[in-house]
C-alpha cells in the first residue's frame, strides 16, 4: 500500500516538473533558433555562426543569395549605401582576389573611388594638428578697413593695400589681405570699365539725346536735351518738329556760351549729328555710344524716361510752343526741387540741404505743372503769404 502511494507521488512530481520544464524548454529552443538564424545586420555574428555549419549548407546558401542578387539587379532603382556599408565593402574587396567578379550592385571603379576617399579621410585626420596653431585672427576693425580700401581703390592690389596699412602702423600679411579683397571685388572686372570712366569724369562730361513725342493731332515733335552727368543738371533743351544737323549744332552753341563747355560729350550715332554739329563740338571730345547700347548713355536716357513718365504721359500737347512751355517748367522743377537717387537724394542746383527743420517754420508747397507735382519747403513764420521763404539757388 505504501509502495503504491510512493509511486503515485513520484509520478505526480514528475508530471509537475515536466509541465514546468516543457514551456521553458520551448522558449529556450525558440531563443536558440532565433540566435542561430543568420542576421543581416551583424556581420561578426554571422561569420561566427558560419563556422558551425557544413560546407554544403554554405554553398547552397551562397547560391540562393546569388539568385536573389540577380533578381535585385533587374530593378532600375539602386539601393543607397551608407558610409558603414562602403567601408565594409572596401575592406572585403581588399582581402578577396576575385573581388571584381563578386561585385554586383556597384562598379569596380566606384569601389576604387571609395578606397581613395577613405584613404584621404584617414590621413587627413591623422595629419590634423593638435590644438590651436597659426596666426591669430584679425580684429574686426582691421578687416573693415581692408574692405574699405579695396572698395574705394579698385586699382590697388594686395601689396599696395599692405603698404597703406603699414603707413597707418598696422601689420597684416599679404595673403590675409588677398582673402578679404576677393570678398569685396568678386563682381568687379579686372580692368576699368565704362561705368568707372563715367564716374571718374562725371564732372567734365555732358550727354545729349533726342526724345520723340506726339501732339494731340499725332504729329511728331522732338525734344533735344543736354544733361551734365556729375550733378544731373539739365544744361539746355530745345523743341522742334524738324530736327536737322544745323538746328542741333545751334542748340549746342546756345548751351556753351563764351566757349564754356565740357571736356567730353556723349551722343549716339543718330544721323542728326552731321558736319555742322561736328564743327560746333570743336574743342570737345565726342564719345559715340555703340549700336544698340542705350546703357552707354544711361543717365540721359533715364532723364528722358522721367520726362515721359512724370510729365508727358499726363499732358495733351497742343503745339510746339505748348511743349516748350511744359518742358521748361518741368526742367526748372527737375533742376531746383527734385531730389535724385543717383546723387544721394541731392538736388542738382541746390547741393546743400538742411540737417534739421527750422524752428517755428511752416511747411508750404508750390504746385508744379498744374498740380501734377508739388515742391515742398519750409517757410519762416513771418514770411507766410509772401511767397517762398527760401529763394531758389541760381543754376547756370
Amino acid at each position: 500500500m505504501s509502495s503504491s502511494i510512493e509511486r503515485q507521488a513520484v509520478n505526480f512530481l514528475f508530471t509537475f516538473v515536466q509541465r514546468c520544464v516543457d514551456p521553458l524548454w520551448q522558449v529556450f529552443q525558440q531563443a536558440l533558433r532565433q540566435w542561430t538564424k543568420p542576421d543581416n545586420h551583424s556581420l561578426a555574428l554571422n561569420a561566427t555562426l558560419d563556422l558551425t555549419r557544413s560546407r554544403l549548407e554554405l554553398m547552397l546558401e551562397n547560391a540562393l543569395l546569388r539568385q536573389q542578387i540577380i533578381i535585385l539587379e533587374r530593378q532600375s532603382k539602386r539601393p543607397r549605401l551608407s558610409w558603414r556599408d562602403r567601408t565594409i565593402i572596401v575592406f572585403l574587396t581588399s582581402k578577396l582576389r576575385t573581388w571584381k567578379e563578386a561585385l554586383k550592385i556597384v562598379q569596380p571603379d566606384t569601389v576604387l573611388r571609395w578606397h581613395r576617399d577613405l584613404f584621404r579621410w584617414v590621413w587627413k585626420h591623422k595629419s590634423k594638428p593638435k590644438g590651436k596653431q597659426g596666426r591669430p585672427p584679425l580684429a574686426g576693425e582691421i578687416v573693415a578697413l581692408i574692405k574699405r580700401l579695396a572698395k574705394e581703390n579698385l586699382r590697388w592690389g594686395a601689396e599696395r593695400i599692405r603698404g597703406e596699412l603699414l603707413k597707418l602702423g598696422l601689420r597684416v600679411s599679404k595673403s590675409a589681405i588677398q582673402k578679404y579683397i576677393e570678398k569685396v571685388r568678386k563682381s568687379h572686372p579686372s580692368s576699368q570699365d565704362w561705368a568707372t570712366f563715367l564716374r571718374n569724369h562725371a564732372s567734365q562730361m555732358w550727354a545729349c539725346d533726342f526724345l520723340q513725342t506726339y501732339d494731340i493731332f499725332f504729329r511728331t515733335v522732338f525734344v533735344f536735351v543736354i544733361i551734365e552727368l556729375g550733378s544731373r543738371r539739365i544744361v539746355h533743351f530745345g523743341v522742334t518738329r524738324n530736327p536737322t544737323d544745323k538746328w542741333a549744332a545751334q542748340q549746342l552753341r546756345e548751351a556753351t556760351p563764351f566757349g564754356e563747355g565740357p571736356r567730353y560729350l556723349i551722343r549716339d550715332n543718330d544721323k542728326k549729328y552731321g558736319d555742322s554739329f561736328k564743327q560746333a563740338t570743336a574743342g570737345i571730345e565726342v564719345l559715340k555710344t555703340p549700336y544698340k547700347a542705350p546703357k552707354a548713355n544711361a543717365i540721359c536716357e533715364r532723364f528722358l524716361g522721367s520726362l515721359r513718365r512724370e510729365c508727358l504721359d499726363y499732358i495733351l500737347i497742343l503745339s510746339e510752343r505748348h511743349l516748350h512751355r511744359v518742358v521748361k517748367e518741368y526742367m526748372a522743377y527737375f533742376n531746383k526741387a527734385r531730389p535724385h537717387q543717383g546723387i544721394e537724394q541731392h538736388i542738382p542746383c541746390r547741393p546743400e540741404r538742411p540737417e534739421t527743420p527750422p524752428a517755428n517754420g511752416k511747411l508750404a508747397s508750390r504746385p508744379v505743372l498744374s498740380g501734377l507735382h508739388h515742391d515742398y519747403f519750409w517757410q519762416a513764420a513771418g514770411c507766410v503769404g509772401q511767397g517762398r521763404g527760401q529763394p531758389q539757388a541760381a543754376c547756370h
